[in-house]
């Protein structure tokens, strides 16, 4: 008979009558029945699924709503599936002719309840052969003691589901059993309706009312379509693999599913098939969809790639609500970075700059270009021009990596991706009750694509466990959602955690996950806590709209944050605190309300190749006692300052790009000081009962005081971390190490007020860092009761002037680079040295000393654009020698060097006055023997691959200081390299 014959619908028609056994015939007539037959997925073949009593929706219990990819499939793998129990017979393999004496199994069927041939369980279990069926009729069934299956046996409940009920305790003594369509209640004289120590369980749609399972290795369990209500539970101790799919579990009093015991090494007869069932659901290497995320240059989040477009200055000005630039920002009582200098004067009425320009841009400047760290400027290859000099913040941000990306680059994370032992839970549901699953005591498992929703926790992995969990849901946990401790280590991958009451993660006490790729968001605290000596690989993961930090490092906490994207929190986007350390490196850090990275009380991390960008306040928020290595970042565009350090830290600040923040680039101020210290300080919305109480200090970032412990500590239990932390990474450390901060090889560019401001009472070196295109000084020191030394700098182009230091401060500036600043080159009021600098084309004075009580200027090189070299001015003591002057265009007649008359004070010695006498062309004088400043030979002691290879900036010579007396034992600020 031709299918052609009657109309394709017809036919459908037809074949919709013909049971489950006639279709599989007709698949087998010819190719064009067979395609006719699996043309009705979503008509006959969903009808059969639906319409066995043996399991339920494929998407139940998570997703019912959900259509399979194919019905047929679905009742496909039900089939294989439910058949698992009676494979255990080993295949005879001496000769093939043994196969036609093989006796085929007589499974008989035998029916309990009322009318029927037995009224209960235990008489019909007393005559059953291996592989019978007992079917029991609707009713309940009650045993006063425990029975026991001696042969291998299926129970099946007759009717709907639910209209079966046993209130019985169970132990299997036999290989293999299979209980279906049946609920399960606890007897009068056991909480336990199920127990085996080595043979193999099949339960299928079945219900567990207030029930314990209890299952010991090498004995083996498979679940499926099974829901565990009323505080029911499954116990696995020891046991080397078990799967429990598409299972309900709720209203749990402790964990739903506990797994204890290492897996043993005797295996039983399922094992293999399992395995083989496990290994047909889609492994750990799928990429899962794109998750929501902001866009690389701030905004609101968009999926798919970053925006390419750059974004330019007015426009972030924009975005930001205003003018960017913050001018005239006062920090402290009398000063502002809006000043203007005796230079600028004539700039108010809109002509004296661009005299100065159009003077200053003819033959008579002597050239600079050729300076130490001229190649931070210049055009690139590609005619982009590089970050230092580029009007514009950084186009784009590196994008996360895939999890196949992550696999093929780690091995130990692709093995455990492919691992099948343990307890295999997938797609179940766990809600409303207090545990999900627990690991412990040397226990594994695989969690894949789960629901976690409404517990106290979602899972916990303790003592030496291991967990892998793929593509999960973990959601409103009144705790944290995934709970490590104790040397667990694991895979967790591609899963969505948010909404939790705690941290998304908590990671501590030597626990050592890797944690790749995940969605953690939404929490009402933290989206990653690390602490009590916890580490981890915590890497391209998308963290975003958490309360607290994104990521939360204290006690000793030891991490590996890299790759991840962590944008739009409410807090920090990275805190480490209270000695927590940490490698974090290559993280997109955008948008967030506080601090970008946020360090203090201890914290000593290591911060290297981060996008810090498009925050509402600052950057990176080094507090009181901070520590750490900041190395080689992007810190742009961010509504505050790009780093914020208080004095009594030390920071190495070395080789960032700190460019197109609102406000300061770099600023250090005083733990003492007041002004603008509440958001740094901690003090943000939501901080209430957090920290110590009364001591007249906030904590920075969601600090716990010693009272608040508890909301690092499930369940009430209360660990007193100051004794417990061990010290096995305490010289963790291998970059050197210092006593004075040190801010070396940064580029401070484009930022809104000064270039690097310094209000500090600690010593503090400046090496080697290019200051440039600032809308306020480039630096300014208004406060340095102790030496900070300004060496090996190029400061350009500022719009306040190069360096201004006020009075009291002690200064040294030697060999720095100061070039055409719309201000004067040097204004100095301070007690120090400036010796050794190259200051040219500044539109106010060279180098302007006024009221110092001790200054020496010696061997600087000066050509001011229309001021005068030197200007001396009220009762300045100094030394001023061995100074060359050159005359800017000849046309402005300001002396090279200005002395206040009456002053006697001040010693003018041996200085050399260079001045065009050419009426029709313009001097040849160039900067030589030694080239323009600041010098480009290699720092010593320090190897060129220290310095990321886009900062190739050295010096040359490394002064060392040591802190003077009075200075605290944590020492001050930031060193950049």
């Amino acid at each position: 008979m031709e299918v052609g014959s009657l109309p394709v619908e017809l036919w459908r028609v037809i074949l919709a009558y013909l049971p489950l056994p006639d279709l599989g015939r007709c698949c087998q007539v010819c190719r064009a029945w067979r395609e006719l037959i699996l043309s009705l997925d979503s008509t006959r073949w969903r009808q059969l699924c639906l319409g066995c009593s043996e399991c339920r929706h494929p998407n139940w219990p998570s997703q019912p709503h959900l259509e399979p990819a194919s019905w047929r499939e679905a009742l496909k793998q039900h089939a294989l599936a439910s058949r698992t129990w009676t494979r255990n017979v080993p295949e005879l393999q001496s000769s093939a002719c043994l196969h036609f004496f093989r006796r085929r199994k007589d499974r008989k069927v035998w029916h309990v309840g009322p009318g029927c041939e037995f009224e209960s369980l235990r008489g019909a279990l007393g005559v059953t052969g291996p592989y019978d069926r007992v079917v029991l009729h609707p009713g309940v069934y009650e045993e006063q003691a425990e029975v026991a299956l001696k042969v291998p046996v299926e129970l099946v409940g007759l009717g709907r589901l639910g209209e079966v009920a046993l209130l019985v305790c169970i132990e299997q003594q036999c290989p293999t059993a299979r209980l279906c369509n049946l609920v399960f209640m606890p007897p009068w004289f056991s909480t336990v309706v199920y127990r085996t120590s080595w043979g193999h369980v099949q339960m299928d749609n079945c219900n567990f009312e207030g029930a314990q399972l209890q299952i010991r290795g090498p004995g083996t369990c498979q679940a499926r379509f099974c829901s565990f209500s009323q505080g029911s539970s499954l116990h696995l101790f020891s046991v080397s693999l078990s799967l429990l799919d598409s299972c309900d579990f709720s209203g749990s009093d402790t964990a739903s599913v506990t797994v204890e015991g290492p897996p043993v090494s005797e295996r039983n007869w399922a094992c293999k098939h399992l395995a083989a069932l496990a290994r047909t659901f889609p492994s750990g290497f799928i990429s899962s969809p794109k998750a929501p995320r902001a866009s690389s240059t701030g905004g609101n989040p968009a999926g798919g790639n970053a925006k390419k477009e750059p974004m330019s200055t007015e426009e972030w000005k924009t975005r930001m609500g205003g003018d960017a630039g913050c001018h005239g920002t006062v920090i402290e009582d009398g000063w502002s970075d809006g000043d203007c200098s005796e230079g600028d004067d004539e700039k108010k009425d809109g002509r004296g700059a661009n005299t100065a320009k159009k003077m200053f841009t003819l033959d008579y400047k002597i050239p600079y270009d050729h300076h130490g760290l001229a190649h931070l400027l210049k055009p690139l290859e590609d005619g982009t021009l590089p970050a230092a000099s580029s009007p514009s913040p950084p186009p784009v941000t590196p994008e996360p990596l895939t999890l196949q990306e992550e696999l093929e680059r780690d091995q130990e994370a692709q093995i455990m991706a492919a691992s099948i032992l343990g307890c295999i839970v997938r797609r179940c549901l766990f809600r409303d009750g207090k545990g999900g699953v627990h690991l412990s005591n040397y226990g594994q498992g695989r969690l894949e694509e789960n629901v976690f929703r409404g517990l106290n926790y979602a899972v916990r992995c303790i003592q030496n466990a291991t967990i892998v969990m793929l593509r999960n849901e973990v959601c409103e946990c009144c705790a944290s959602g995934v709970f490590l401790r104790l040397s667990a280590q694991g895979l967790i991958a591609e899963n969505n955690i948010h909404s939790n009451g705690e941290a998304g993660l908590d990671i501590r006490k030597g626990a050592n996950p890797i944690i790749l790729c995940n969605k953690i968001h939404s929490g009402l605290r933290s989206g990653i806590v690390v602490l009590g000596n916890g580490r981890g690989s915590i890497r391209s993961n998308l963290i975003y709209n958490n309360k607290e930090a994104g990521v939360y490092i204290l006690f000793s906490g030891n991490p590996v944050v890299s790759g991840n994207h962590i944008f739009q929190g409410q807090a920090a986007g990275i805190a480490i605190n209270e000695n927590g350390r940490g490698m974090i490196t290559e993280n997109v850090i955008k948008e967030n309300q506080w601090g970008g990275v946020d360090i203090r009380r201890g914290g000593d991390p290591i911060l290297r190749n981060n996008y810090i960008c498009y925050g509402y306040s600052d950057g990176v928020v080094v507090g009181e006692r901070g520590r750490g290595l900041i190395e080689g970042n992007h810190v742009y565009c961010n509504k505050g300052c790009g780093v914020w350090v208080m004095s009594s830290s030390l920071p190495q600040l070395l080789g960032n790009y700190i460019i197109h923040n609102c406000m300061y680039g770099l600023a250090v101020f005083c733990r003492k000081d007041s002004e603008n210290m509440e958001s740094r300080e901690g003090n943000w919305p939501g901080r209430e009962g957090i920290g110590e109480a009364g001591n007249g200090e906030r904590r920075g970032v969601e600090a716990e005081g010693r009272e608040a412990h508890e909301n690092f500590n499930e369940e009430g239990e209360l660990f007193a971390w100051e004794s417990d932390l061990d010290s096995e990474d305490g010289g963790h450390s291998a970059r050197r190490s210092i006593s004075v901060a040190l801010v070396e090889s940064n580029c401070l560019s484009y930022n809104g007020a000064v270039g690097l401001y310094v209000k500090s009472s600690e010593a503090m070196n400046v090496f080697a860092n290019l200051v440039n295109s600032n809308r306020g000084p480039g630096i300014a020191v208004l406060q340095s009761s102790q030496l900070t030394r300004l060496v090996t700098n190029c400061i350009l182009e500022n719009d306040r002037g190069g360096v201004t230091v006020e009075k009291d401060c002690r200064v040294e500036l030697r060999g720095n680079g100061i070039y055409e600043n719309r201000g004067h080159g040097v204004r100095f009021s301070g007690i120090g040295q400036i010796v050794e600098n190259d200051v040219v084309g500044n539109h106010g004075n060279g180098i302007q000393v006024s009221t110092s009580a001790d200054i020496k200027v010696m061997r600087n090189r000066v050509q001011p654009a229309q001021g005068c070299g030197i200007a001396l001015l009220g009762a300045v003591k100094g030394l001023i020698h061995d100074n060359i002057l050159f005359e800017g265009h000849p046309d402005y007649k300001k002396k090279l060097i200005h002395l206040d008359s009456g002053n006697e004070s001040c010693v003018l010695h041996n200085n050399i006055l260079r001045h065009n006498n050419s009426c029709t062309s313009a001097p040849s004088w160039v900067l030589e023997n030694p080239p323009p400043r600041p010098a480009a030979s290699s720092p010593s002691g320090i190897s060129s691959s220290q310095f990321p290879s886009r900062l190739g900036l050295s010096m040359t010579t490394r002064v060392g200081a040591t802190v003077e007396s009075g200075c605290h034992s944590g020492s001050m600020f930031c060193s950049i390299l």
